[in-house]
């Protein structure tokens, strides 16, 4: 009998190889550690919120566009930045108007401050890309975007592709 006090090093150590490799649990991990990062260099670059951060560089970026078109953009639930704009619109980061072609879509619009706010921040944020350049070589990023692009579908892919139907 094992004793209740002791624990089993190698079932631990070969657990953790396993688990190196087990994309499913390491992609939250990434996804917090990629969050806090950029969290912090948004402070360093003016206080901004990554959610912040994103709106004013697409709008920046690509001009104005719908509530429709920024979630697109930023593979977002539509419904986040509609919670997230009123307050970027209180902060005068943007502006928001209902289409004169479809009165269900909002356009946002860069205001002059939020333009002010997205040229502080766009330095430092351009410095983590050409750090994650310092990395990455440029075909490795692109072949990294390929697996996750692969990624994606699979994770979108019906549950019927993955189990059989007679175990649903």
């Amino acid at each position: 009998m094992a004793n209740l006090n002791e624990r089993d090093k190698e079932r631990i150590a070969a657990r953790r190889v396993r688990e190196h490799f087990n994309l499913f649990a390491r992609l939250p991990a990434i996804y917090a550690a990629s969050r806090k990062q950029g969290q912090h260099l948004l402070q360093i670059g003016g206080g901004l919120s990554i959610v912040e951060w994103r709106v004013l560089w697409d709008l920046c970026e690509a001009g104005q566009m719908t509530i429709k078109d920024l979630a697109s953009m930023q593979r977002a639930d539509p419904s986040l930045l509609s919670r997230a704009l009123p307050e970027m619109r209180r902060k005068g980061f943007v502006t928001m108007r209902r289409s004169e072609t479809d009165s269900r879509q909002t356009i946002v619009e860069v205001s002059q401050a939020g333009r002010a706010a997205y040229d502080r921040a766009a330095p430092v944020m351009a410095r983590r890309r050409a750090a994650l350049k310092e990395v990455y070589s440029e075909e490795e990023l692109v072949e990294f975007v390929n697996y996750l692009d692969r990624l994606d579908m699979f994770l979108r892919a019906p549950i019927e592709d993955i189990v059989a139907k007679e175990q649903i």
